[in-house]
């Protein structure tokens, strides 16, 4: 028991913010990083060591954040049709606006338009950049951590940045590109 106390000691915030930079819900973070400590704890006698502690730890982790996002997407589909439009004739179930606790207060706007950005890259590609570029994890590890090759992983980063340039020239359109 004391191993799986420092186990969440020392993972556990690095989960929650790999979680909340995928699903940009807190609660619903919070609530994957229970998942990811449930899962651990009952798991943990099959961990082989083929990978380190941390690399198999974050796989759980945005394996369940996807999940999730499944999970979410499935309701919001169901709820599309039991109810199309609330009576001022809006949508249900507008997506909040998310702000990321990490972010300053005068680039809170900037965030929330690159978050949203990033929440509309498919799966694979939102998993890649966010474990490269929020977590700074190296694409050997992400490689380890999606069971894919580097080069996958390299293809899937480049695809993502791609995806979020097109998406942000939609924001900024008067940013001058860089070749």
């Amino acid at each position: 028991m004391q191993l799986f106390k420092q186990l969440y000691n020392e993972f556990n915030t690095r989960s929650y913010n790999t979680a909340l930079s995928i699903l940009q819900n807190r609660s619903e973070a919070e609530e994957v990083v229970q998942d990811v400590f449930v899962e651990i704890y009952k798991s943990a006698k099959n961990f082989r060591g083929n990978s380190s502690i941390s690399t198999w730890i974050y796989r759980i982790t945005i394996n369940k954040s996807l999940d999730q996002l499944r999970f979410r997407k499935r309701k919001k589909r169901a709820a599309f049709f039991v109810n199309l439009f609330t009576e001022s004739n809006q949508p249900a179930l507008q997506p909040p606006d998310f702000n990321h606790p990490g972010v300053l207060m005068e680039n809170k706007e900037n965030a929330a338009i690159l978050f949203k950005a990033i929440n509309r890259l498919p799966d694979n590609q939102k998993s890649a950049f966010v474990l490269s570029q929020v977590e700074e994890l190296p694409q050997k590890e992400i490689a380890e951590i999606m069971l894919i090759s580097q080069k996958a992983v390299e293809s899937l980063i480049q695809r993502a940045k791609m995806n979020l340039r097109k998406e942000l020239e939609e924001f900024y359109p008067n940013r001058r590109k860089s070749s």
